[in-house]
This record gives C-alpha cells, structure tokens and sequence, in this order.
C-alpha cells in the first residue's frame, strides 16, 4: 500500500495584514493550487503518493477547508492527482517526454519556457488596434464593432524561433496593453496588474500547411506543415477577451489531455 507521503513545511501565507485584522487573499486557492502543481512536478510529491489530508493542508496554508478543496479540484481537473476514495488524493503526474508545448491547460509561454528550463524570448512584429467588423466577428467571437488590440509575435525558446502567434484582445478589458507588456507575458499583467481571472480556454487544434509568412519567421527546415492551434480566452465573468492562432513548430509540440469516462447505463 502506499504510505501518504510527508508534509512539506513552509510559511506559505498569513490571513492577517500588517494591522493584525484577519483577511483572504484574492484567489488564494489559485496560489495554493499552484503551489502544489509546482512541488508534483518537482517531485516532491512523487508519482502514486498520497497528498498530505485536507486537514494537513489546511494547515500548511492556513486557510479553509473549502480552499484546500477548491485548490485540489483544480490538480484533478488537469490530471495531476486524482480522488481516491477512503484514501484521499493520489498523484498521477508523471514527467513527459521532452515536448515544449503541452496543450491541456491553460500555460503562458513563460510558463512553458520554465517547465522545460529553457531560456525564453518573444519579439513583437506587430502592434496596431482594429475594429471588429462582421467578417473577423464571425471568425473570431468578437461583437462586430468592437476596438481589439491586433498581435503578432515570434517566440524563441534557446534562440530558436518556434512558435508564430497572431493575437487580438479587447482594448476595453485588457486597457494600457503596449509593445513591451506583450514581449514578456500578457497573461501575467492580465491577472497580476489588471487583476482579472482567466477562467476558460475554448480550443481547436488543426496540422496546416506551412505559409510564406511561416517560413520566413520560423525555422521550419525541412517541414512544410505546422499544429495551429485556435483560442478564445474568457473571463471570470463569461466575457471573451482573447483570440489568438498559435503556428507551431512541430519539433517542439505535444498534444496532452486528461478525460474522465462517465459510466451510462446501456439501454
């Protein structure tokens, strides 16, 4: 049987501020969750061990069980960890084959670029706003009329130009975006600046063949197709805010997802 694997000690947050009066941190679950996606993939929390109880955690977070709660569901949602019943969670990640690009959750660049202990550079190629007209409304989910920031970008991972993505995001919701924010993260001036929640990714994945444009941006060598991956990005509030085609080099891409078989009874 597998023994529940130890706690890991740390000072992780405090419910109180500087005056002593207890408050909850924004999304403190999302920083709990995240806390022990990155300590799983470091194995500190080894593949088929036990993740400390609710109540354990709790602890070590100093915070509700309802957070522990909403933090586990997350690691289960993505395929880290699953329920066990009378048991509690048992962790099911186990480290992938080299890939850089891992399609199932919702992962930054930089975030990528981290993972796989790679240096990290994206070069903006073009900024400009548009109007949304009924054309790019019907392609894109944008309300016709509507101001969008329109994109484009050339990521390189160890100065290798891997990745052409092509972005619009609305001017109202993501408001003060310039060049510089968007060759380091728009994701994390979204949430850390702006301090919106980006709930939902709604995703489609196609091979294409590769374009002059493609080629010219991209060290494709001897392949002539690329994954293309399209995106809507919504908030917290349902709201889209981000659609965005991501060309990718093929050397450098993995499709990876986690699906849950719901039992139906047969007729």
């Amino acid at each position: 049987m597998t023994a529940l694997h130890p706690i890991i000690k740390k000072t992780y947050f405090s419910n109180k501020n500087d005056q002593g009066r207890n408050f909850m941190p924004k999304a403190k679950f999302n920083d709990i969750y995240k806390d022990l996606k990155k300590k799983i993939e470091a194995h500190a929390y080894p593949y088929q061990s036990l993740l400390p109880s609710e109540h354990e955690l709790t602890e070590v977070y100093d915070c509700s069980r309802n957070t522990v709660r909403r933090a586990l569901r997350g690691l289960i949602e993505r395929g880290y960890a699953q329920a066990i019943q009378g048991k509690g969670v048992r962790v099911l990640y186990q480290t992938p084959e080299q890939s850089t690009f891992r399609i199932g959750g919702i992962e930054t660049f930089q975030e990528s670029a981290a993972r796989n202990h790679l240096n990290a550079e994206t070069r903006v190629i073009h900024f400009s706003e548009v109007r949304c007209d009924e054309a790019l409304s019907d392609k894109t989910g944008f309300p016709a009329g509507e101001l969008l920031f329109d994109i484009r970008r050339v990521r390189y991972l160890d100065g290798k130009p891997l990745i052409l993505d092509k972005n619009l995001f609305r001017t109202d919701l993501v408001p003060g975006l310039t060049p510089e924010i968007a060759s380091h993260s728009i994701y994390a001036y979204i949430e850390d600046t702006l301090g919106m929640t980006i709930v939902t990714s709604k995703r489609r994945m196609t091979v294409e063949r590769a374009t002059e444009e493609d080629e010219a941006l991209l060290d494709l060598g001897n392949y002539n197709c690329l994954a293309v991956i399209t995106s809507q990005a919504f908030n917290d509030n349902g709201i889209q805010l981000e659609y965005t085609v991501s060309r990718h080099h093929p050397e450098r891409f993995c499709f990876e997802d986690t699906a849950t078989r719901q039992r139906t009874t047969a007729r």
